[in-house]
């Protein structure tokens, strides 16, 4: 049985957008993030990895979930700029 909250261990399929993330100082700053995301219509779920500056978006399938509206949402948590990564 593992320790590790599901959120972060579940394999989802599906589509998928992967930002970069810069202005993140604490740790507190990736849930305020995935929260903001997982109030959009379409989102599944968020992932933010503070590490690496890079926040995971999975979408429900079918979804018409806009880039910039995924922007604007991590803009809205905080003093945070988001673009799509690499």
């Amino acid at each position: 049985m593992s320790l590790f909250s599901r959120k972060k261990t579940e394999t989802v399929a599906g589509p998928q957008v992967v930002l970069q993330v810069e202005g993140m100082h604490c740790n507190s700053c990736g849930p305020l993030i995935d929260d903001e995301l997982e109030e959009l219509p379409g989102v599944r779920s968020a992932t933010t990895d503070m590490r690496t500056g890079r926040t995971t978006v999975r979408l429900e399938e079918g979804a018409d979930v806009d880039t910039a509206a995924l922007i604007a949402a991590v803009e809205g948590a905080g003093d945070y700029t988001a673009r799509p990564a690499a």
